[in-house]
């Protein structure tokens, strides 16, 4: 007998996840995942991709990008506040018997990939910041090639693994527990950030940061493409307001809590963003940021900045801090990307082994600890060379799916039911597909980075197509 088929009793039925994240502790959740190391270490890509410091225009832009699809994630978040956020809003917007049941199941497989190697960059990132005290950490002992994406074994390396076990030993836990431990965390990152804003405009130098170069707003190909570049890396910066929606089965009152989580967390790290940068070109001169590559100014921006004015010991405080708030975002990344496989496989679209809640602490264990090993593995790459690639994958798979389903008849009904509806609809639906278009096609090496989401694409689609033809009326279970 096939127990499978049997209707679940009170005796068989799953142990299901604990609705225990409040408003602030979402919020602070958010936050520490938008944060993690990159606006710290990201600042001097930006500028150089823009050529001055009118890549302040792009942290603004990206803010307002964020907000449009911040939109889009608030009304789908209370519409369907349940667990893996985006599998249930394609699953639910697309048909589950259709269409949907295979965009949400590409959306789960290809997290198998982005989502590790996401974590993985805020460990890189974490151990990088750290080998401030320790620069021979950087030196490989190993290192070879995989499909040409460099393999490496340092003590970076090692340390990056370390940090990625820390995050998973303070995961394992309720989710009650949790909401404590972010509440600190997500007061530790901004502190972080308000430190070297003060430390900024307290030294502020207008000269230095107004300092544009000829011709800086001239609108020709080079400042769009600049523009383009800029944009996506102030977008992956921004990333992260849209993590509580992956918890939606577990925030109390999802309906407030939601939008004012996403909402909020944009607005608050999109003004210290925008401080920060400001503040920091107008102490250390932007041309000093990239005339190097590689070095202690362009790695260390932050470090240097503070070694400036206040000396080495403060760079060394602030080094501690930045190193924290990139735990701090693998924490939060962690435990957002392991309830996607979860999600898909109560949904008997995953295999149901991800599915598993702990019977004490009530998480989805075996989902958290396979993306935890997951990660561990991707360590061992120098993530440079993947980044722009992951981006375009979840704009593809991702954001753009999102944007146009919220504009479909089957959302409009929805929307009638109530929940958070966005101003101005459909309007910053449209701005947001338009601002992820323009990072697709802005790219230098887009063409190369659609075929490496095409793999992706067509190896999802033959596990989907496999699984449907062993199981051909799961869809009507």
């Amino acid at each position: 007998m096939d127990v499978s088929r049997l209707p679940l009793t009170k005796k068989t039925k799953p142990a299901e996840l604990e609705r225990g994240l409040s408003t602030a502790s979402a919020l602070g959740l958010n936050v520490i995942d938008m944060v993690g190391v990159g606006p710290f270490v990201t600042l001097s890509l930006l500028v150089a991709a823009m050529g001055g410091p009118q890549a302040i225009l792009g942290w603004a832009l990206g803010a307002l990008l964020s907000l449009c699809d911040g939109l889009i994630w608030s009304e789908l978040g209370t519409a369907y506040p349940e667990a893996g956020g985006s599998y249930a809003y394609l699953r639910h917007l697309y048909g589950e018997r259709g269409a949907g049941r295979a965009f949400s199941f590409l959306y789960a497989w290809q997290v198998l990939f982005s989502a590790p190697l996401s974590i993985a960059s805020g460990c890189i990132g974490f151990s990088q910041y750290v080998s401030f005290f320790a620069p021979g950490a950087s030196r490989a002992f190993a290192s070879t090639s995989l499909l040409g994406v460099p393999i490496v074994l340092s003590g970076q390396t090692m340390i990056a693994m370390a940090a990625c076990a820390i995050a998973l030993v303070v995961l394992y836990r309720s989710i009650v527990e949790i909401d404590r431990i972010v509440r600190w965390l997500g007061v530790v990152v901004i502190l972080t950030l308000l430190l070297i804003i003060f430390a900024g405009f307290t030294h502020f130098h207008p000269r230095l940061a107004f300092d544009f170069p000829a011709g800086a707003f001239h609108l020709n190909r080079a400042f769009f493409t600049g523009l383009g570049a800029g944009l996506l890396i102030s977008a992956y910066d921004y990333w992260g307001y849209y993590n509580v929606c992956f918890l939606g089965s577990e925030v109390r009152d999802p309906q407030r809590t939601i939008p004012r989580a996403v909402l909020g967390s944009i607005a608050i790290v999109g003004t210290l963003y925008l401080l920060m940068n400001v503040s920091v070109l107008g102490v250390l001169p932007w041309r000093e940021m990239v005339q190097e590559t590689g070095s202690h100014a362009q790695i260390f921006t932050m470090a240097v900045f503070m070694e400036r004015l206040y000396g080495h010991g403060a760079a060394g405080v602030m080094v501690v801090l930045i190193s924290l708030a990139a735990l701090c975002s693998v924490f939060a990344l962690l435990l957002g990307y392991s309830r996607i496989p979860f999600a898909a496989a109560r949904d008997g679209n995953f295999p149901a082994w991800f599915g598993a809640v702990h019977p004490k602490h009530r998480i989805p264990q075996h989902s958290l600890m396979t993306l935890g090993a997951m990660t561990l593995l991707c360590c061992i790459f120098r993530l440079q060379e993947v980044i722009t690639t992951l981006v375009v994958i979840r704009i593809l798979f991702q954001f753009l799916l999102q944007g146009v389903a919220v504009m479909l008849p089957k959302h409009r009904r929805q929307r009638r039911a109530g929940g958070f509806r966005m101003p101005l609809y459909p309007l910053p639906a449209v701005l947001a597909l338009s601002g992820f278009l323009f990072i697709l096609v802005s790219r230098p090496n887009f063409l190369r980075e659609m075929r490496t989401a095409g793999v992706i694409l067509l190896a999802g689609a033959a596990i989907f197509a496999v699984r449907r033809w062993r199981t051909p009326d799961r869809a009507s279970d």
